[in-house]
């Protein structure tokens, strides 16, 4: 039961990040290759922040969205000027100094959580607390469960509103034909600033729920192998959707390495076939069914 548990957790988490993904590669019609670094931002928040301030779950989590949602502002910002190409490569600039900044920031000779030891460097951060909210200990499986669920749920119920809202028509307008829109009169850049913020936001969100579930984060999370795969997963489940092409996404996430354990493939080769698989369904799902699994279509 435990197990099943485990999956409604890690199905939460994978949601939480197609559906930030999905803002800025659906609607803002931007590609990215950074977004694992947003989720490394937000876990490494949350384990400083309840490790050396004491914090519990809610202002921890608090924190992680906000310094992410911060963050994103490196990407955001240059958007207004970098498109195409440039983006892209700029986003994975920003992945590859986020993974080097985590992996590198730490010191044997100085103590955890100090300016020279922030991150631990290669050794991540064990030992980071359950998560408590209002006095209450989540510390079963079912109950941290639950929490990620409600955590993923609330998510999906902020993107549902957004984009039902003038600023996701706006995306999806200037998505479509940036020209048509800036002749109205409307705040593009604006806009697609804000949902930057929201979307990274949402992954340190991710990031926080996840490192309260493991209780160990380390720099494998902000990895270019991480970024390329919820790059996939949105692609494969199908972008431009509120929320049925993340779930779609998602499940498809969380289903190969399921079957990749149901047949017994060892460990050191699993990380590499799922790379595999995902590679090969990409390029099954862009021939048979480009919008994706469950997305919409666009206007080319």
């Amino acid at each position: 039961m435990s197990y099943a548990f485990h999956l409604l957790a890690a199905f939460s988490i994978a949601a939480m990040l197609a559906m930030s993904i999905n803002l800025i590669v659906g609607y803002c019609g931007r590609v990215t290759l950074a977004h694992a670094s947003f989720m490394a931002i937000g876990a490494y928040t949350y384990a400083l922040a309840s490790l050396t301030l004491g914090w519990s779950f809610g202002p921890a989590t608090v924190s992680a969205i906000a310094t992410s949602a911060i963050a994103s502002l490196f990407l955001s910002l240059p958007a207004r000027r970098f498109k195409g190409d440039q983006f892209f490569l700029l986003t994975l600039v920003f992945q590859v100094v986020v993974f080097n900044l985590v992996r590198n920031w730490g010191s044997p000779d100085a103590p955890f959580g100090s300016i020279e030891n922030l991150t631990n460097g290669p050794y991540g951060i064990a030992g980071v607390p359950r998560p408590q909210l209002l006095g209450v200990m989540f510390s079963t499986d079912w109950s941290r469960a639950i929490l990620a669920l409600s955590v993923a749920t609330g998510c999906a119920t902020l993107c549902w509103v957004v984009l039902s809202a003038p600023l996701g028509r706006l995306l999806k307008a200037a998505r479509d034909d940036e020209l048509a829109a800036r002749s109205l009169g409307k705040d593009v850049d604006g806009a697609r600033a804000r949902a930057f913020a929201i979307s990274c936001g949402i992954a340190g969100a991710a990031g926080a729920v996840y490192a309260s579930h493991v209780t160990y984060v380390d720099p494998s999370l902000a990895s270019l192998d991480e970024s390329v795969l919820l790059l996939c997963t949105i692609l494969i489940g199908g972008s431009g959707n509120r929320l049925a092409g993340s779930l779609a996404g998602a499940m498809t996430w969380l289903a190969i390495p399921e079957l990749l354990r149901l047949f017994r493939v060892p460990g050191a080769d699993a990380s590499n076939i799922r790379l595999l698989l995902f590679g090969v369904l990409l390029m099954v799902i862009i021939h048979l069914r480009p919008q994706g699994i469950a997305g919409a279509y666009r206007i080319e």
